[in-house]
């Protein structure tokens, strides 16, 4: 099986009878229909939004806290379904979206809307070195990390974009 197919009953089982799951799945996000990925980085906006005013400090313990949820998540959860990287599993989405709205924390509405759409263009295209990162580092640590390079990739042009258009 691999991470285009749909999850079959005892994968989504395994999923939501297990924390890991609920997670990985982004709270339900991952079982989307159609483009999962992009509805976790949709959602994703939700609690950012919420949070937005914590501070740049805190913004970096939620991040590195999540980054190792997502490891630990991520990966038991590809293991319990068979699938390293399903594209059920979106909580690597919502990280990589976090991390690319650290420029529009104090940014206008658009910020937003570009961000959004600046780390899915990361996400989905996957220019060097992200497409390496996720071809070859496996596990938890292989699905988080190539996302949170896109985010990386995605918050620079929109800190750059922010600098001369903002």
């Amino acid at each position: 099986m691999n991470s285009r197919t749909r999850l079959d009953p005892r994968q989504r089982k395994a999923l939501l009878t297990h924390p890991a799951g609920w997670l990985a799945l982004a709270f339900g996000a991952g079982l989307a229909p159609v483009a999962q990925g992009t509805v976790g980085s949709a959602l994703a906006i939700v609690p950012w939004w919420l949070m937005r005013d914590i501070g740049l400090p805190a913004w970096g313990l939620v991040l590195i806290v999540g980054f190792a949820l997502g490891i630990w998540a991520c990966g038991e959860s590809g293991r319990r379904i068979g699938v390293a990287d399903h594209r059920a599993l979106v909580w690597d989405e919502v990280i990589g979206q976090w991390i690319t709205l650290l420029p529009a924390l104090m940014a206008p509405w658009w910020a937003v809307v570009a961000g959004f759409t600046l780390f899915r263009f990361f996400d989905v295209l996957k220019p060097w070195p992200i497409r390496w990162l996720d071809r070859h580092v496996k596990g938890g640590v292989g699905v988080m990390l190539d996302d949170v390079v896109a985010g990386i990739f995605a918050a620079a042009v929109l800190a750059i974009a922010l600098h001369f258009i903002g």
